[in-house]
This record gives C-alpha cells, sequence and structure tokens, in this order.
C-alpha cells in the first residue's frame, strides 16, 4: 500500500468533501475522519497518513535516515581524505545519498512544470540542489535536500497528532427507519419510506422522519433540533420532528414528510449555503511562495548574466558559482519548514487543551473576532436538569414532602423525574400504590395512605388545587405537589449554568470582544434570565434555526465585525458555518455541529474559547518572529553570495540554520502555560 497519501476525501460521487485545514466539510457527506494537515493547497501530498501503524511510519522515516548516514558517512571520509574516496566514487557516494530524499521532490517539481506551475518550491529546491553538485559542492546538495525532507516528516508528525485528536463524525440523519409493511415492522433506508407509512421507534432511537404520533404519548428530547432544554411530552396526534431522540417506551409514527423533505435535511441545507458563502483564504505561506520563488530564481539568473555587461574580466563559471550559491542560499526551507511548524505548534497547543482547530486558517481569524454570539442550551448551561429550589406550603417541611415526591416520581422515567430522583441518596423511598399517569400533566399515587398530587398546573386544576401566584412568575420547569388536596410545595427544575460561563464572558470583555450576544431556541423568559446572570446585555430566545442565521448574518453585514459563534446542537448547524468562526462544543454536541464548525472545545468548557484566543494570537507573533527571522538573514546572506562574499557554507546556514532556529521558536508554543 502507498504510504503516502492526498489529503483530499471524496464522497462515493466523487464529489470532494475534504482537502486541507482551511477548506469547511460537507455537512451532507460527513468523512470518517477530518484531516487536519496544515498544507499547502497545491495538489501535492504535504502530509503522511499512518492509519496502517508503526510499519508505514517506518517507511517515512527510512529515506531521511539513509541519506543522513551517507552524508555524514561521506563527510566523514572527506575530512580524512580516505584513499579510495576520490571524485567518482565521492559522487557516486554523495548521489545515493541524495536519491532518497531528492527524487520524490524533483518528481512533484516535474509532475508541477507539467501542469504550467514553474515557480513551485520544488523546483527551487531541485535547481539549488542539482546546482550544488553541478559545482562540486555534493555535501551542501544533499544537505539542503535532507533537512528539507526532515521539514516535511516533521510536518507529517504534526499532522498525525491533529488527526489523532479528532474522532470520527457520524451523519446526524437516521440511516434506518423501522417501517410497518405487510403485517410486520422492516428495517428500511428512512429514504425508501413513503408519506402516510407507520414508522417505529425504539427508545434512545433519533427519529428518522417528520410526523404525526401515533402512540398516546412521546417524551423527545429535541435539544440538538430547538435548543429546548426541557423534554417535550408530545401527545397523540401532534407533530413530530425528525432528529429529535426517544426517550420513553415505543413509539409510532404516521409519516408527513418525505426523508429529503425533513426538518433535518432543511438544516443540513442551511449549513450547506451557508458553508458556500465562507471564503476560502489561501494559507500565508502559499501567499509568500507566490510572490518569493520567482524573485529569487529571476535574481539568481541576473546574477548570473548581468555582470557580463557590466564587468570587464567577466568570467561565466565564476558568475555562474555566485548564482548557484545564490539559489542554495534563497531555497525557502527556513519557511516552508518553520512557518507551518509555527502553526502547528499553536494546534498542538491548542490539542493539549482541548481545542481542536480544523485549520490553521482558523486560528489566524479567531484572533480577529470582535463579535461573539452564542447558544445556551449546552453551550453556557450544562443542558443537564438539576434541582434548583424547592419550597414548602403549610405545615410541610422539605424533610416530610420530598420522600413523599421521591416515592412517586420513583414510578416515571420521565428526564425530570430522574432529576428529581438524584435528590439526596440517603432519603427512603416509601411504598406508593395506585399510581397512575396522567399524559401530559403528571402522576398520582397514594403513599401511606396519602393522595398525593405531583405535576405541572393543569394536573393542579384538574384536582381543584389552589397554587400561589408566585409559581406564574418561575420561568423554570416545576413539579407542583398537592397532598390531600391540598397544596403542599413545588420542586424548581433548571438547567445548570456551567461554573466558568461567567469568568468566559468577563474574560471576552477583557480581550476587547465587547459585543456578547445570546441567541437560544429555549424560552425567552429562560434566555433573558440567564444572560443576565452572565452579564449578556443582548440575548433572544424562542428562535429557529433560521432566525439564528438572520440574526448572524444581519451581524456580518457590518464589514467591521468579525462574528464568532458558539454552539453545540443541529440547529447552530446553519449558523457555524455562516460565521466567521463557528465554534462546536465537542464532548455533548451534535455530529452535525462538529462537523461544520471551524473550532471544536472537546471538553465543553466556554472558558477554552479564551484560551484558544490567547493560543492563537500567540501562535500569530511566532509566525510573524520566525518570517521576519527567515527573510532578514537570507537577504543579508544573499547580498553577501552575490557580491562573492559567502561560500557554500553561509548558504546552508542561511537556510538549514535559520529553519532550525525558528523551529526551536515555534516549539516554544508547546511549553507555555494558558489558563
Amino acid at each position: 500500500m502507498n504510504d503516502k497519501k492526498h489529503i483530499h476525501q471524496y464522497d462515493s460521487n466523487g464529489k470532494q468533501i475534504c482537502c486541507s485545514l482551511e477548506e469547511k466539510i460537507d455537512a451532507k457527506t460527513p468523512p470518517p475522519l477530518l484531516n487536519t494537515a496544515h498544507s499547502i493547497d497545491d495538489g501535492y501530498d504535504h502530509s503522511h497518513d499512518h492509519s496502517q501503524g508503526s510499519d508505514s511510519a517506518w517507511k517515512e522515516y527510512l529515506p531521511a535516515i539513509i541519506s543522513f548516514v551517507l552524508l555524514i558517512s561521506g563527510i566523514a571520509m572527506d575530512y580524512f581524505d580516505i584513499t579510495f574516496f576520490n571524485d567518482w566514487v565521492r559522487l557516486v557516494w554523495y548521489v545515493v545519498a541524495y536519491i532518497p530524499v531528492g527524487f520524490p521532490v524533483i518528481k512533484m517539481g516535474v509532475n508541477a512544470l507539467r501542469k504550467g506551475e514553474v515557480f513551485t518550491e520544488f523546483f527551487l529546491m531541485s535547481i539549488a540542489t542539482i546546482g550544488a553538485f553541478a559545482i562540486g559542492e555534493y555535501p551542501e546538495g544533499v544537505a539542503v535536500m535532507l533537512f528539507y525532507a526532515v521539514g516535511e516528516l516533521f510536518q507529517g508528525a504534526a499532522v498525525r497528532r491533529a488527526k489523532d485528536n479528532i474522532k470520527a463524525l457520524l451523519d446526524v440523519r437516521p440511516k434506518i427507519a423501522s417501517v410497518f409493511r405487510n403485517g410486520t415492522f422492516l428495517e428500511v433506508s428512512p429514504n425508501t419510506v413513503n408519506i402516510d407509512e407507520t414508522i417505529q421507534v425504539r427508545v434512545g432511537e433519533k427519529v428518522p422522519l417528520d410526523g404525526v404520533l401515533m402512540s398516546k404519548k412521546a417524551s423527545l428530547n429535541t435539544a440538538a433540533l430547538t435548543g429546548e432544554s426541557k423534554p417535550q411530552s408530545i401527545l397523540q396526534n401532534e407533530k413530530v420532528l425528525a432528529g429529535s431522540i426517544n426517550m420513553e417506551g415505543v413509539i409510532e409514527i404516521k409519516t408527513t414528510k418525505l426523508f429529503n423533505d425533513s426538518s433535518v435535511a432543511k438544516i443540513l441545507e442551511l449549513v450547506q449555503n451557508a458553508t458556500s458563502k465562507k471564503a476560502k483564504t489561501e494559507l500565508l505561506i502559499r501567499r509568500l511562495a507566490k510572490i518569493y520563488t520567482p524573485i529569487v530564481v529571476y535574481l539568481a539568473i541576473a546574477v548570473c548574466f548581468l555582470p557580463y555587461f557590466f564587468v570587464e574580466d567577466y568570467v561565466f563559471q565564476d558568475w555562474l558559482y555566485r548564482a548557484l550559491v545564490f539559489l542554495v542560499i534563497s531555497c525557502p526551507c527556513a519557511l516552508v519548514i518553520s512557518i507551518p511548524l509555527g502553526y502547528f505548534g499553536g494546534l498542538g497547543a491548542a490539542s493539549k487543551n482541548g481545542i481542536l482547530f480544523k485549520g490553521a486558517t482558523y486560528m489566524d481569524k479567531l484572533k480577529e473576532v470582535n463579535t461573539m454570539v452564542m447558544d445556551k442550551t449546552g453551550t453556557v448551561t450544562k443542558g443537564v436538569f438539576k434541582i434548583s429550589k424547592i419550597k414548602t406550603f403549610g405545615n410541610w417541611s422539605e424533610e416530610s414532602l420530598m420522600p413523599l415526591l421521591l416515592s412517586i416520581e420513583s414510578k416515571s422515567t420521565h428526564p425530570i423525574a430522574k432529576a428529581i430522583m438524584e435528590y439526596q441518596s440517603d432519603v427512603p423511598i416509601k411504598e406508593a400504590t395506585e399510581i397512575k399517569e396522567i399524559a401530559g400533566k403528571g402522576l398520582t399515587g397514594l403513599v401511606e395512605g396519602k393522595n398525593v398530587v405531583v405535576g405541572n398546573q393543569k394536573l393542579m386544576q384538574q384536582f381543584n388545587i389552589n397554587t400561589p401566584s408566585e409559581i406564574e412568575e418561575i420561568v423554570e420547569s416545576n413539579v407542583l405537589i398537592g397532598i390531600d388536596g391540598e397544596f403542599a410545595g413545588f420542586v424548581t427544575i433548571a438547567d445548570e449554568i456551567k461554573e466558568d460561563a461567567k469568568e468566559t464572558i468577563e474574560a471576552f470583555k477583557k480581550e476587547g470582544i465587547n459585543y456578547i450576544m445570546m441567541l437560544s431556541g429555549d424560552k425567552n423568559s429562560i434566555t433573558q434570565k440567564v444572560a443576565k446572570i452572565l452579564g449578556i446585555s443582548k440575548a433572544k430566545g424562542g428562535l429557529l434555526p433560521e432566525d439564528k442565521l438572520n440574526e448572524v448574518e444581519l451581524l456580518k453585514k457590518d464589514p467591521t465585525k468579525t462574528v464568532a459563534f458558539i454552539g453545540d446542537g443541529i440547529n447552530d448547524a446553519p449558523v457555524l458555518a455562516a460565521s466567521d468562526v463557528g465554534i462546536a462544543m465537542g464532548a455533548m454536541g451534535s455530529d452535525v455541529a462538529i462537523e461544520t464548525a471551524d473550532v471544536i472545545i472537546q471538553t465543553d468548557q466556554p472558558s477554552k474559547v479564551i484560551t484558544g484566543i490567547k493560543i492563537a494570537k500567540s501562535t500569530q507573533k511566532i509566525i510573524w518572529q520566525n518570517i521576519f527571522l527567515a527573510f532578514g538573514i537570507k537577504i543579508i546572506v544573499l547580498i553577501m553570495g552575490a557580491g562573492g562574499l559567502a561560500t557554500m557554507w553561509e548558504a546552508v546556514f542561511a537556510d538549514v540554520g535559520v529553519a532550525l532556529l525558528a523551529i526551536l521558536n515555534a516549539v516554544r508554543l508547546q511549553r507555555m502555560q494558558w489558563d
């Protein structure tokens, strides 16, 4: 098997779905593994796949090892003036040392020439090193190409580390639908299900198509679709959206739309359209190479031939020597290695901190963000129900009321009941009898001879139990408790705010991000309350996916704004694609959100966004340090080379030495403390 693979990926129709770090992933065709190589988008391989294990890794390093051993041996024989190491043996020796690392580069340079691309790094490396052989500087020719190959290996190692940190992404759209045909339920592709057919959805499965509920009731988790943190209780004949997760019991649904017309498909279509609007910027090294390479080639030609018109004792061989030294000095090894490794240093530092950038382009963009928009559920809140308040009335206390409530809720599998059951584990659960479930309202039962009614306001009204007015003012979900016809108290269930959410908002402002906005599909009252707690002045709730997209598009119309969006649900995917930088919560986020985002926070901590911004800024600083270092030293030595003051060894230092200094500078990113 070929160890070198292009980093492009294609779907079954041959459509490219992933190309390089700077390119987005097609939301409709999730790849088995994201490629995160910081590559030049030139159609040539700059990284290597090691999915086959250590054998392929060893094969990749072998050419460089062979060249290194032969080079060192040759230099040693030169130094000790070994007798048999004469001219032709010496030439053959260094040619053999050159071939393992030089042939692949020459081959890529030839392929580029066939496509009409002359001024590539491969062309310049090939001409310069072959030129070194032409003037008899064999060790230097091998050394320059060897260090270039080592730089490629460094890039490959960084690519593998980045790829290991990103897991395979799954398609959010269900791949199987259980449809009722010929007297039994058959598992088929959702694409083959027609309107008005009956499908069955088991516990934990995703609803494959839009429809209406045929069963008496259902509890569905729609957080990924709507952002609503509370599971919805759906009654018979009510609408059910594709992508919802069935929380309890086997349910049956009559389909009302085809698979491609479902809610999930529409959201994915929004993602695709939003992605197409995002400009694809070229990586910095690519832009520099387009300018730098032609200039140095033409200057080398000028160094060789122009003196003929101005120098009386012009000797072609002498000026050819200077021109070739000039080319060796000007090899872009330092840039080719140090700039990507600067990014890789940042990518590695980010990965260690639980932050995955899908490309160096987005690292550059993140540092420019001045407008932060975020979702609520799963982003700044945990998306998990917790008891936030217990209040009792009459002669009841928390200690006397909770055992009765727990006895009733122990008979329910509803997510809210499960949250209540996490109340202090040492509370004894008493035996409850005559349990009855009233669909969409709650439960009733007998505990120690007491008639206990547990549910919502509608259930209290059904049993003529009067409730206090303060309940109407509570925006979170409430579980009301009535005992023997009297109101005994209530328990408030709320989605808990993440511990670092408030400090993250404050840190955004310190980083100069003063425009912060929250957009949520959850109830507006809950959204506004969470925003107030966190210190976010602008917030809107009750939004559909297209509403969120419209809000971000409005912000982007202001050319002074660079917009980042943080989210985790399917409903966030279109906004993640449309924003300048899409940031997804990876641990609990939906597959489509993770697939669409530019940055993934693996730990689900919003404060990691701040860490990402700091890493991005430091990476950019080091990149520019490396650029100035590489160009500064090269310009000085180039001038010396053109004037005949620099030898081939100065040329090697200007190229390889500067590259090593730049690499050491980039390594600092891995050692910095960010939190």
